[in-house]
């Protein structure tokens, strides 16, 4: 079980078209690209510090937010469910979180919880937001809360693992 609250650092804000990126050899976020679509981050988007996916980077996460924050903000989390995603083939999973004192997102503590609108803007830009640049995303599916921490608990034992 995580403890709480977790803590996501936001990379891309909700409705950027910018990809920031954490660069730790800078200690700084920088830009990595532009989106070529007329899409935008359906959440918050960033990463659980001290945690590494299978792809050996920090673990995805998505916040939902109300309102956009900024990059660089540190938003204490509840995990409340898992994306399974495939980018290129390679496992890529999104750990799905609310703010832990958003009184917009307290009644939100399990995937079930989350509405159909809210799963297909998210479903919808995943699959179709690496299109223009030639790389293919597969959206393979939802998990709940327990699978999402036990990936969560994976990435951090990893994490330990190789410092």
């Amino acid at each position: 079980m995580a403890p709480e609250p977790l803590h996501c650092l936001v990379e891309v804000p909700k409705g950027s078209r910018n990809k920031y990126r954490w660069d730790p050899d800078l200690g700084a976020i920088k830009l990595d690209r532009f989106l070529f679509y007329s899409v935008v981050y359906p959440t918050d988007y960033g990463f659980i510090p001290d945690t590494a996916a299978f792809q050996g980077e920090p673990l995805d996460a998505m916040v939902l937010v109300s309102a956009p924050t900024f990059p660089g903000c540190v938003i204490p989390v509840r995990v409340i469910a898992l994306l399974r995603i495939a980018d290129e083939g390679e496992r890529d999973d999104k750990l799905v979180c609310v703010p832990q004192e958003d009184p917009n997102w307290a009644g939100v503590e399990t995937l079930e919880d989350l509405s159909g609108q809210v799963r297909g803007e998210i479903e919808h830009f995943w699959s179709i937001y690496k299109l223009p640049q030639g790389r293919t995303i597969e959206v393979q599916g939802w998990e709940d809360r327990d699978a999402a921490l036990e990936v969560l608990e994976q990435s951090r034992s990893r994490w330990r693992d190789s410092r």
